[in-house]
């Protein structure tokens, strides 16, 4: 509002109480687009634009007592205001510029060497400890401003995120590599396993009698006294087992209907 008065010529009526009505009528015009309707109706009467100031700045602000117990909450914020490891530079500084800019509204500003100290000496030391002690050593921060030092920590913030995701990356390069070399290892283990128990089984089956033909016309099988066949392919047996996975069968299909209804049920 200030900033506004003054573009249009009108802040000195409301500083000064001037009694040039030209500008009393711009300045008070200025005020009452900038205020809530409600507000209007109870500052309608007053004739001077620096008495509706007055009584705008009273209503918002309060007394001088209000003012101050606002400047206390602000200045205790700063005070116990640190940086997470989690924030970067760009949130952190926003956060102190924001309670500057409230201070300042009450009509406090807090000085810039205080911020700037504030703000190196609140950020994580084991992060930055590096770029603070260069610019101790550079710089006076008594006559150092706040964008030129956010603006420095922020090309080294950058600097550290690209060094931190280069490092990221060789370490998983290192960990495929590594998982990588332990596969082929086993996968070599593996086939010289097998290459020597494929021998052995072999050499085994060789000697024994097994390949050798009988004569299944000898054979009696024993489950129903018959020749040609042994008992694990008697007919009976394959007979009954097709039997009983058909009897299973339909006992699950009988048992699947209820739960598919109580499904579409639910649905």
């Amino acid at each position: 509002m200030r900033v506004l008065l003054k573009i249009h010529k009108a802040w000195e009526v409301v500083e000064t109480g001037s009694d040039d009505g030209e500008k009393n009528d711009i300045a008070m015009g200025l005020i009452f687009q900038s205020i809530p309707e409600t507000l209007i109706l109870q500052l309608g009467e007053l004739d001077t634009a620096k008495k509706v100031w007055d009584a705008v700045k009273t209503r918002n602000v309060g007394a001088e007592r209000v003012r101050e117990a606002r400047l206390q909450t602000l200045m205790a914020d700063f005070d116990r205001l640190k940086m997470k490891d989690t924030e970067t530079i760009d949130e952190y500084s926003g956060k102190l510029a924001e309670i500057c800019s409230k201070s300042a509204a009450l009509g406090t500003n807090i000085e810039e060497s205080k911020v700037v100290k504030k703000f190196l000496k609140s950020i994580p030391r084991k992060k930055y400890i590096h770029i603070v002690a260069s610019l101790e050593q550079v710089l006076d921060f008594n006559a150092t401003s706040f964008e030129d030092i956010v603006g420095r920590l922020k090309a080294y913030e950058e600097r550290i995120h690209e060094e931190e995701e280069e490092t990221q990356e060789n370490q998983n390069k290192l960990m495929y590599a590594n998982t990588e070399a332990q596969t082929d290892r086993n996968y070599s283990k593996e086939n010289r396993s097998r290459g020597r128990g494929g021998r052995f089984y072999n050499r085994g089956r060789g000697r024994g009698r097994a390949n050798e033909a009988r004569d299944l016309s000898k054979i009696v099988c024993y489950r129903c006294d018959k020749s040609g066949h042994f008992a694990s392919n008697c007919p009976d047996r394959l007979l009954k087992l097709q039997e009983a996975q058909e009897t299973d069968a339909e006992d699950t299909h009988k048992a699947e209907k209820p739960m598919v209804h109580e499904v579409v049920f639910l649905n």
